[in-house]
């Protein structure tokens, strides 16, 4: 609606300035032709001007490549400039032989060379107001495009960094070093192994959230430290089971992605289950994609059905570079899948 309104004002504005021109130049009865043809110039290119945008959203021109998009503009304007002063020319000749209108005795409406100006002109000022629609049409596009990246972007880092809140999570720092507290007095070489462990983790969360990519090697050795550091906690209920061969560490998948399914894993069962029981680790390649899988005992909350901080933010970077997330039971097991495209 708002541009039907502007639209009109212009071509108002436009029709009232070339009424002025008209009669500043021929004034009495014998001017009131050329206000007809002001008049009708002004609604014709109205209705023209509309139609053409029509035409151009309709079709996708402004999303065409700039040669592209020029010519079929100036095609457009072109033809819909011959079709306004076929319909000036239908209602002046009218006009005139009806006697509703006059005009000087020596002018000669529509002679081949003044129809041709006429068709000129026209073809100028439809050509202006396409450019000037065109181009803020463009403007617009790109800042909308920018908006969007820039709130894409802002979501995606609120994702990650509540993605690092949810791993760095109090509970399994405080139970870490509770445990190292114990081990101290214990056992101190595995005390210091603990340790090491534990800063290899924390240090693999704060750095590894600012990249794109990590390798799957880089991934499956903090998972082997961040399961040391569980198995501290859980002892013989945790047991895992890496199958990872050595020919795809070089695999690329985005950071944190197998350690959060590690995580979930544990969370919602081996810690839910009572004497533990296996968690299980492979990866594989089928074509030009990796299988990831993390297989645990238990079931799927029905509450949270998998839409935690971490697999919500999973979900999100995996639909992003055309890959696949599933979580299914199977026979008392959870499992989880990522399809990662190489």
């Amino acid at each position: 609606m708002r541009f039907w309104i502007a639209n009109a004002a212009i071509w108002a504005a436009y029709g009232l300035v070339s009424i002025v021109i008209a009669r500043a130049f021929v004034g009495g009865e014998s001017g009131s032709g050329f206000t007809l043809i002001s008049v009708a110039l002004a609604l014709l290119l109205f209705a023209a001007s509309g139609g053409l945008r029509a035409q151009a959203i309709a079709r996708g021109w402004l999303g065409r490549e700039p040669a592209a998009m020029a010519w079929r503009m100036l095609l457009a304007v072109a033809v819909l400039a011959g079709l306004v002063q076929v319909g000036v020319a239908i209602a002046l000749r009218t006009s005139l032989r009806m006697g509703w209108v006059e005009l000087p005795q020596a002018t000669t409406p529509y002679s081949p060379g003044a129809a041709f100006g006429y068709w000129v002109n026209t073809v100028i000022i439809l050509g202006l107001w396409t450019a000037a629609w065109a181009g803020w049409r463009l403007v617009r596009r790109a800042r909308q495009s920018e908006l969007a990246t820039l709130r894409a972007q802002s979501e995606r880092h609120a994702m990650e960094l509540d993605a690092l809140r949810a791993r760095l999570n109090p509970h399994f720092v405080f139970n870490a070093l509770n445990n190292l507290r114990a081990l101290i007095l214990e056992d101190p070489g595995r005390a210091r192994e603990l340790v090491t462990r534990l800063s290899s983790t924390l240090r693999h969360a704060l750095e590894h959230s600012q990249r794109e990519w990590t390798t799957l090697g880089e991934e499956v050795a903090v998972v082997r430290d961040y399961l040391a550091v569980e198995q501290v906690h859980y002892e013989e209920r945790l047991r895992p089971r890496i199958d990872v061969p050595a020919d795809l560490h070089g695999a690329r998948l985005p950071p944190m992605a197998l350690q959060l399914l590690v995580e979930n894993a544990i969370k919602h069962g081996i810690s839910c289950t009572a004497g533990g029981g296996e968690l299980g680790i492979a990866a594989s390649r089928v074509d030009n994609r990796l299988l990831l899988h993390v297989v645990n005992p238990g079931r799927i909350a029905e509450e949270g059905d998998g839409t935690g901080v971490g697999l919500a933010f999973l979900r999100h970077r995996i639909d992003g570079i055309g890959g696949r997330f599933s979580l299914y039971e199977d026979e008392g097991r959870v499992v989880a899948t990522l399809e990662i495209p190489q």
